[in-house]
């Protein structure tokens, strides 16, 4: 383990006034979203909307990484160029997902567990071979009548920290997802209580498996009312909530946060982003972004599948990825989505 690159690629990761985008959906998970606004689902055009996403122009100004899937890191660009190589052309870090999934934790009705520790080892090291510099990988957290219990919690605070051991052995920054789900009708205090207690599993566990906080990632989810919950917290509330949760669990060598979106509208990902680096500026780690849905939905409407939209589909992209990194350095004002162009 290079601990010195692991801490300057982290480094690298969190920039200020950059985050990251997540464009590691797998096949199934594409195929739906494509589904819903018309797109068909082939390899070519999985293949056409990932190169659309990197070639758009100025990227790097707001974007620091891009998380890929497995199938796309094998692929190319239409030029032939590997993705990961046409990434650090652009000074775009390269990173993978390398979970394979949740799946049913036996005995535990309702919770899950993510798997995929099984040949890990090799598949980091092909997937440094190939480029990458980083890994993620998800556990979900779900709230509901008597879970999460501290079993699940347990269980996939193991599975991450043995994940993320095996990443810094490889010389990849493990990204580290524990992502407390948005669906239900819990209150901003529920959603508290079950991310402090499943952050400290978490880093409990990642200390006990000596991985080097310096050269990690978290992948946070905000703490924020369920999305049926009959009144929902406003954005200073969630705000100032994520941050004494960060407070109270992540330590202060830990390499830097990013904030998944979760279910959150475009404009409430980016507002809440925002409030957190407005109102607490003095924080032991950047807190920035590494949205999926709330940097993509917008593009995804916009292109279709059509070469001819591909420009204004590429203007949507750089919008909310300015948006989003002003709103990591506390600079973004909600008057700006009124903006015709970027």
């Amino acid at each position: 383990m290079n601990l010195d690159l692991l801490k300057a690629t982290a480094r690298a990761m969190v920039a200020k006034g950059k985050g990251l985008i997540a464009m590691d959906e797998s096949a199934p998970t594409i195929a739906k979203r494509f589904k819903k606004v018309g797109i068909e689902d082939n390899v070519e055009n999985r293949r056409a909307y990932r190169q659309l996403l990197l070639s758009t122009p100025g990227l790097s100004n707001y974007i620091s990484g891009a998380i890929l899937f497995d199938e796309t890191i094998r692929q190319t660009t239409t030029d032939g160029v590997p993705f990961a190589d046409y990434m650090k052309k652009l000074g775009i870090i390269p990173g993978i997902k390398v979970d394979k999934g949740m799946k049913d934790l036996a005995g535990f009705p309702g919770e899950k567990v993510a798997e995929g520790l099984d040949g890990l080892r090799e598949r980091l090291v092909e997937y440094y071979a190939m480029g990458a510099r980083f890994c993620k990988w998800r556990a979900t957290i779900e709230i509901g009548p008597g879970i999460p219990t501290a079993f699940c919690i347990d269980a996939n605070a193991h599975a991450l920290a043995r994940y993320s051991a095996l990443c810094q052995e490889a010389g990849l920054v493990p990204m580290v997802e524990p992502e407390v789900l948005i669906d239900g009708k819990h209150t901003l205090e529920q959603c508290y209580d079950a991310s402090v207690a499943t952050l400290r599993a978490l880093f409990q566990q990642l200390a006990e498996h000596r991985v080097a906080f310096e050269g990690a990632i978290l992948k946070a989810s905000m703490v924020i009312s369920g999305l049926e919950a009959p009144k929902r917290a406003g954005v200073d509330d969630v705000a100032d909530a994520t941050v004494r949760c960060l407070r109270e669990t992540v330590p202060a060598s830990l390499a830097g946060v990013v904030f998944l979106s979760g279910g959150q509208g475009n404009e409430e990902a980016t507002a809440h982003l925002h409030a957190m680096n407005a109102r607490h500026p003095a924080l032991p780690w950047p807190l920035t972004f590494s949205y999926s849905r709330a940097l993509q939905s917008p593009v995804m409407e916009a292109w279709l599948g059509k070469t001819a939209n591909a420009t204004t589909a590429q203007q949507q992209l750089q919008r909310r990825a300015k948006f989003n990194g002003l709103a990591a350095t506390g600079s973004y004002k909600p008057q700006m989505e009124k903006e015709a162009v970027v």
